[in-house]
Order: structure tokens, then C-alpha cells, then sequence
């Protein structure tokens, strides 16, 4: 079931109506029992999945408090079991492909078993929302739930179980516990994140994907047609993904739950490190927390020298955690040598950023002046890295990568920029909320929350006049093929 459908607000008018219908006690059975029929509406058996990550996370956190003696057991058994799950439906093909791929090229003839493994839509997401309650409990950071039912909510919240953002325990879990009474205000809030979210899915980012599609089906396109796509495929990641994330918070703000923001304006990022700070917080804060801190606390305890070719211990044990964080985020996007090779850049970027500022003996005052310079060079950086992610073919990537903007054709040149500006035309609304989060230092939707609009029918006005001309837009201006989001693929 997905959100841009009849079959989803059906569901939603239903749900909601007994939902709050109902005493504190029986609305999460209800709400479980919905989010399990949202996520095997389309296939039943992905059910089964989810019940085994849930189970194994729960026993899991009881024997870690039962039984301290031997909490690294119950510990690594739910890890082991949410991995392996994780795995074998997402990378049992490729790993197939490529032993045999291997064997062939020594000229081995190795027998491959041959089962085509259908991808569970948010394995990932739901399995990392599962793991981050293990490792909390474990850590003592989170306090085991006795409740099944409690925790099978959480791990199967249905706003956030496609495609996040990833919640934490600490987060959800009190809020799954404490009763949750019907605001009509925070209604009206969530309806206005939602109808931009639908406007930023069924205007803008299926309409630029339209021309990235087009452009990366072309066999041989020359530099400027490629790297319009390229700028097109870049608003379409992002405007997809953020229309997501911001329909999924306004669906839980329906049923009385908060969910936190997983886009910060990413494009206005002045570097990589400010880029993963905006860019799918849920999932960059998990690899943060989970494996880069880890991490990067075990090799600054290895590393013995002080300083090596000039950089001290710090900042190597950085760049050698921060770069396989970068390598498992790649990987945890997909089964494609594509999205490894994207963790690579954007670990490489990481690196050099360090580099630059370990290197630096003193700190400058920051000049005004270098920010456009810095956001416009980030945003550049990121279309070779998004050239990465949206290339599955090896050669060809090589070929785009290398391609030089010398001796192309007049046709090349006036097609690309064409496509350019039609991709800046669809993404006008995304410029115009960029610019006033950059001119004014928070989000366009904040106007609405001015002290003069606290209360009454001024807020309510224009939240539905706003939510009219959305709805006008997305009826005038919608794009004819749509389009599944992009992250269902993760």
C-alpha cells in the first residue's frame, strides 16, 4: 500500500475513525493490527519477516536484563538473526552473481544456485529501527520492554516502515506507552505536511524524473544532455525522498505521534560532513551512533603514533572509521557495486575534508562571501556521487566520468540546457523554500508559526489556503506517469 493512493486514504479515513474511537488500551492492538495490513496489503508473507526481526529483538532485550552474564549472547543472536534475514533477501543475488562472475573469470565452472530472492520493500529501515532497540538496551541506553505488543509497534510503526525515517526507541517507544489524546490543531499541521509532501512527490519529483529516466536510457549521451540528467536525477532523489519523510511524519502526527525531521535543506550544505548532517538524518545519525563511534574509538586506542605524514592519531582513526562507514552506508542502500563505489566518493570527500582541516594551523574567521562559493561546490560534488548512485553499469559509469565538455555538438549543448531549465522550472518550489531557509534560518512552513497565529482562525485560513493552492497545483500540474519512491528500493 502507498501513500499517493485511493487505497491509502481509505485506509487512513477508516483507521482513524476507529482509532480514536477507541480507549488508550486497545489503540495500539488497533494500531499494530493496521500497520501489519498496510505492510502486507500487497504481499502477506513479507509479514512473516517482519514478526522474526520483532521476536528475535524482543527476547533478545529480556535475556540481555534477565541474564547479565550473559547479555553478549542475547546481544549477538538478535544481531546475527536481523543480519542474516537482511542479507539473504537483499544480497543473496548479488553475491550469487558475483561468484560466479569470479569463478568464471579464472576459468572455474563453480555451480551457483539459481533463486531470484524478492527484495521485502523496508527490510532495511524496519531491521535497523528493530537493531537500534537491541543495541540501546544492551548499552543501557533503553530500557527492555516486557510488553511484545509494545515493541511489535514500534518495530512495525506503518508511517515510517517503507522507507523511515528510522525511529529510536527512546523516541517512539514512550510515546507508544503514554496515552495520546486527538488535537485538532496538530491535525491541521500535519494535513499542510502532507500536501506538501504530495506536491514535492507527484509535481516535482516525478515530473524531473521523467528526464532523468530519459536521459539515463539513452545508450551513448553526449556531456551536457548526461549531466542534465544527472541535475535532474539530483532534484528527484532528493524532492522524493523529503515528500516521503514528510507524508510519513503528517500521517503520525494523525494518529497523536511525533516523528523528527529527516531532511535539513541538504543542497545548502557547505561540505561533506554538513552534508551528511541534512542528508537522511535517521539513517546518517544510525551509522553515526552504531558504527562509525564505535569504530573510530577502537582504532584511536590502536593507533600508537602521535603523528604520521603530519596528521595526529584523531584524525586518522577518523578517516579510517568514517571511510568504512561510508563503504557499509553504500552497501546498505543496495546489492550493486554502484552504490559500494557511492560510499567510496562520499568516504574519499569525508576523508579529504579531515585532511584539509587537521592540516589547517589556525582557524580563519568565516568569510560571508566564501558561502555560496562553498554550498554551489558542494552541490557539484554531490551530482558526480548522485552520477554514481544512478549508473548500475560499471562501463558505462567509466565512460560518463570521463567524458570531457570539449567538441560536443551544438544539438548536445541547446538539449541539455534545455532539460536544465525545465528541471529548474519543476524545482522552483524547492529554490524558493532553499532561499528562505538560507535568508531567514529556518523552514518556510515556520511562518505559520508566528506569535500572532497561535491560536484561531487566522492559522487555520491560511493553512487551508495554502493547502488549496497545493491541491491546485498537484491537479494542474501533476506528472502523467508516476512514479514509485525512490527508497522503496532500499
Amino acid at each position: 500500500m502507498i501513500f499517493p493512493s485511493l487505497t491509502f486514504l481509505v485506509f487512513a479515513l477508516v483507521t482513524l475513525s476507529v482509532y480514536w474511537a477507541l480507549p488508550h488500551r486497545w489503540q495500539n492492538p488497533f494500531l499494530l493490527a493496521a500497520s501489519y495490513v498496510f505492510y502486507g496489503w500487497v504481499h502477506p508473507w513479507f509479514l512473516v519477516l517482519i514478526a522474526a526481526t520483532t521476536a528475535a529483538v524482543h527476547l533478545s532485550a529480556l535475556g540481555i536484563t534477565r541474564h547479565p552474564t550473559q547479555r553478549r549472547r542475547w546481544f549477538w543472536g538478535a544481531v546475527a538473526v536481523n543480519l542474516v534475514l537482511l542479507g539473504f533477501f537483499k544480497y543473496f543475488d548479488f553475491f550469487v552473481a558475483n561468484v560466479a562472475a569470479t569463478s568464471a573469470a579464472v576459468g572455474w565452472e563453480v555451480p551457483v544456485p539459481v533463486l531470484r530472492v524478492a527484495l521485502p520493500v523496508g527490510i532495511s529501515f524496519y531491521t535497523f529501527q528493530a537493531l537500534s532497540y537491541t543495541v540501546d538496551v544492551y548499552r543501557g541506553q533503553a530500557q527492555a520492554r516486557t510488553r511484545f505488543l509494545d515493541v511489535a509497534t514500534f518495530v512495525a510503526f506503518f508511517p515510517g516502515l517503507m522507507a523511515g525515517p528510522i525511529m529510536r526507541a527512546g523516541a517512539l517507544l514512550p510515546q507508544i506507552e503514554r496515552p495520546r489524546r486527538f488535537d485538532a490543531a496538530a491535525v491541521r499541521d500535519a494535513l499542510v505536511l502532507i500536501v506538501w509532501g504530495l506536491f514535492k512527490k507527484l509535481v516535482v519529483a516525478d515530473s524531473v524524473g521523467v528526464v532523468a529516466n530519459k536521459v539515463f536510457a539513452l545508450k551513448s549521451p553526449e556531456f551536457f544532455v548526461l549531466w542534465a540528467g544527472v541535475f535532474a536525477f539530483a532534484i528527484q532523489v532528493y524532492a522524493d525522498f523529503s515528500a516521503y519523510t514528510d507524508i510519513a511524519r503528517g500521517i503520525a502526527r494523525w494518529y497523536g505521534f511525533e516523528v523528527p525531521r529527516n531532511f535539513d535543506h541538504p543542497y545548502l550544505a557547505t561540505g561533506p560532513a554538513d552534508f551528511w548532517r541534512r542528508w537522511n538524518i535517521s539513517v546518517s545519525t544510525w551509522f553515526r551512533d552504531y558504527v562509525f563511534l564505535p569504530l573510530a574509538y577502537r582504532l584511536s586506542r590502536r593507533i600508537e603514533a602521535e603523528r604520521w605524514l603530519g596528521i595526529d592519531a584523531a584524525s586518522w582513526a577518523y578517516i579510517g572509521a568514517m571511510f568504512a562507514t561510508m563503504l557499509a552506508t553504500g552497501l546498505w542502500h543496495g546489492a550493486s557495486w554502484n552504490y559500494v563505489l557511492w560510499g567510496a566518493y562520499h568516504g574519499v570527500l569525508l576523508a579529504l575534508a579531515r585532511l584539509a582541516s587537521s592540516r589547517r594551523r589556525r582557524r580563519r574567521p568565516a568569510r560571508s562571501w566564501l558561502g555560496p562559493i562553498q554550498v554551489t561546490g558542494m552541490f557539484l560534488l554531490t551530482g558526480v556521487g548522485w552520477l554514481i548512485f544512478r549508473e548500475t553499469d560499471l562501463a558505462q559509469l567509466a565512460r560518463h566520468l570521463t567524458m570531457s565538455p570539449i567538441g560536443t555538438s551544438t544539438l548536445d549543448r541547446e538539449a541539455g540546457l534545455y532539460l536544465f531549465l525545465l528541471t529548474t522550472l519543476y524545482a522552483w518550489p524547492l529554490w524558493v523554500q532553499d532561499a528562505w531557509a538560507a535568508w531567514r534560518g529556518h523552514d518556510l512552513t515556520a511562518v505559520l508559526d508566528h506569535p500572532g497565529m497561535e491560536t484561531g482562525w487566522v492559522r487555520a485560513a491560511l493553512q487551508a489556503m495554502l493547502c488549496g493552492l497545493l491541491v491546485a497545483g498537484i491537479y494542474v500540474l501533476r506528472s502523467r506517469a508516476p512514479m514509485d519512491f525512490i527508497y522503496f528500493a532500499f
